[in-house]
């Protein structure tokens, strides 16, 4: 049965299993089953449904599952998912009519599937009390009692690797209504894309959108700016101009974190309370000794010991920090900084346009390589950290890596606009790098996975070829999961273990912020050249994600993280920067005397940083009917909490008379 005839049934695989393709001694008399035909049949006795696919090089295992299934396991893993009755609570299959269900009527989002594939295939252990014997091809192993199978295959090798599917009727949907859908340049089906990919890349491409339409003020604004002659008050409009952008951009971020609670509260249907779920051993406390005061000495001095052993760890901690850092910081100013005041200089002696264009590309693939070589660096010192929870371990490579091509991107930018001083300079410069590095970065984002998924294809068709003749035609044939398998996954540049691909795709979307931000005097038309780049980034990475990558992993975040506070960072940096630029300019072209002209500009720049930091505690974070939800869902949950504690205290009868004694004292 072909995957099209599955679908048009209603069974859609959705989890792949890549395994290698095996000799014909698969079948000999040695003692122990084949490890595949193993997990074939437990993940049949689990209650997935299992098909096997032959591929040109390996063989795919696909996994699908009904609604029981998954159910059940949502109820092991202790999903919390909303009711009919306005509040979350544990799903369980047996009362699944109680809760709400998804506007296309699954109970379970692919999120929330996802992890519960997780949860079944990696935990079918050995429930039997001796060892079974795995064979493969080159050599056997024993599968012991308690122990993973399918980690058991991976250590082994047999496994190579567990991956998502697409659906291709929605894939399909989506190329049409979101990739390919030209007539709303800002517009996206947030709820399809959330459904499908899960509620962080729903997230990115929520804040892109709105970043993108945002940005069409400022780069009106700008080309205004740019190209009219304001004749007698050309003096006031790029201070206007900078006023009116840091406005903007204050504005923006606050009306972005109401966007993005709205946002979470909508789709909150999608995420389950406990998504990242873990396994959790509760250790059982010792029973009380016969001496209670024996027992309280003990207790006490465990308590010094385990706030001593806090104390400690924290410190350690935090000089590990702090050596990791300083480490990155001075291999940036002593490796780093020489190359590119080499570069700023070089730029300086050549006179021929092209020549400085050249020496620009040149010098932007150089920085690509070595801030790559710089985030591998700080992803490897990240491992010798310890963190309290896997939110702030991301959070601080986010803050290293992006130190890294912060320094790497802006340093001979900062030489050019505070050092040397040459506006029209820095506006070519700014000029080719806004368009030479969107180049690089669309070649290295788009064209280099493709021209990789080619190669891997070709490659794989050799191969086969060269062993046998498969079809008249000399052509291979691939099947749709091969296909899948083939294409690259969609995990971070500078290393495999950012599983995330959103980073590389945030940290462009910062670095062209800090760009335009910070240096928006001395070339208002940024703002434009960001604009446009933007609006084909919406639909370059929708394609991305369709058509070139592997269906990513679902991931639960509903903000943008770490990014937000760098962002608020380079706010901070425009600031200074643009005041610095302004007090250059006017000092220079003698339309301000120095004294007056820096006092003007200080104090606008004290009163925009009082906007910035002002508007925080002015506009609201969140809007008010979310915040009336989320009020109400905590009251209704702490009175099933307080009704269920009674209950189990004095009964049923005796409960309800507690309860209406105490609403009765509430209302006197």
């Amino acid at each position: 049965m072909t995957d099209n005839d599955r679908e048009q049934e209603g069974c859609v695989f959705e989890i792949a299993l890549a395994v290698p393709k095996w000799g014909e001694n698969r079948g000999d008399e040695r003692e122990g089953a084949h490890c595949v035909d193993v997990l074939v049949e437990e993940l049949r006795q689990n209650g997935l449904i299992v098909e096997r696919d032959d591929g040109l090089q390996n063989e795919f295992i696909k996994l699908a599952a009904s609604d029981e299934v998954i159910g059940r396991a949502a109820a092991a893993l202790q999903f919390r998912k909303p009711t009919y009755l306005g509040m979350d609570l544990p799903f369980e299959w047996e009362e699944a009519e109680a809760f709400i269900r998804l506007p296309d009527g699954s109970l379970f989002s692919w999120c929330e599937r996802f992890h519960c594939y997780n949860h079944i295939i990696y935990g079918i252990v050995n429930t039997a009390e001796e060892v079974v014997v795995l064979r493969s091809d080159c050599k056997e192993e024993n599968w012991k009692p308690g122990e993973s199978l399918l980690l058991k295959l991976e250590a082994m090798g047999v496994v190579k690797e567990v991956f998502p599917l697409h659906d291709e009727k929605k894939r399909k949907q989506l190329l049409k209504s979101w990739a390919m859908n030209w007539s709303d340049v800002t517009h996206q089906p947030i709820d399809d894309i959330c459904a499908y990919y899960g509620m962080k890349i729903a997230t990115y491409f929520t804040f892109l959108g709105m970043y993108t339409r945002w940005l069409l003020f400022p780069a009106s604004l700008g080309l205004v700016v740019q190209l009219m002659d304001f004749g007698s008050l050309q003096f006031a409009v790029l201070p206007f101009f900078f006023m009116s952008f840091i406005s903007w951009v204050v504005l923006f971020f606050q009306f972005w974190k109401r966007k993005n609670a709205a946002i979470s509260a909508r789709l909150q249907i999608y995420n389950s309370a406990s998504l990242e779920c873990e396994y959790r051993f509760i250790k059982t406390e010792p029973s009380l000794s016969r001496f209670p005061s024996e027992h309280m000495r003990k207790q006490n001095i465990d308590r010094m010991k385990e706030k001593a052993n806090f104390q400690r760890e924290e410190w350690f901690t935090w000089l590990l920090r702090v050596r990791n850092d300083a480490f990155i910081i001075l291999s940036i100013i002593c490796l780093q900084l020489p190359f590119e005041l080499a570069y700023a200089h070089l730029y300086e002696d050549l006179g021929a346009d092209v020549l400085k264009f050249g020496l620009t590309a040149v010098y932007l693939l150089v920085i690509q390589y070595f801030t790559r070589m710089g985030g591998k660096v700080a992803v490897k010192l990240i491992k010798y950290e310890k963190f309290d929870t896997a939110e702030n371990k991301a959070n601080s490579l986010v803050y290293k890596v992006f130190g890294v091509y912060f320094m790497q991107s802006y340093i001979g930018v900062f030489y050019h606009a505070l050092l040397h001083r040459n506006i029209t300079t820095l506006r070519q410069l700014l000029i080719q790098r806004l368009v030479i590095s969107e180049v690089i970065e669309n070649l290295l984002e788009n064209a280099i996975p493709y021209l990789s998924y080619r190669f891997k294809k070709y490659r794989a068709g050799r191969n086969k070829g060269k062993r046998d003749k498969e079809s008249s035609t000399g052509k291979s044939r691939f099947t749709r999961v091969e296909k899948e398998y083939l294409k690259p996954a969609y995990n971070a540049s500078i290393g495999q273990e950012i599983e995330d691909g959103l980073f590389d795709d945030f940290l462009e979307l910062v670095l062209q912020f800090g760009m335009i931000m910070m240096f928006a005097c001395a070339f208002p038309l940024a703002f434009a050249f960001a604009a446009m780049n933007n609006i084909t980034e919406i639909r370059a990475d929708a394609l991305k994600l369709l058509a070139m990558m592997r269906r990513p992993t679902p991931r639960a975040e509903e903000t943008i993280g770490a990014w937000l506070n760098i962002f608020q960072f380079l706010i901070v940096m425009s600031i200074c920067t643009n005041s610095a630029l302004l007090v250059c300019m006017y000092d220079r072209e003698g339309n301000w005397n120095l004294s007056p002209g820096l006092a003007a500009i200080l104090a606008m720049e004290h009163v925009l940083l009082f906007i910035k930091f002002g508007f925080s505690s002015i506009v609201p974070e969140e809007p008010a009917w979310v915040r009336a939800a989320r009020l109400k869902n905590a009251t209704q949950a702490e009175q099933v909490c307080t009704r269920q504690l009674l209950k189990s205290l004095y009964g049923d009868e005796k409960c309800f008379e507690v309860l209406r004694s105490h609403e009765s004292k509430k209302d006197a």
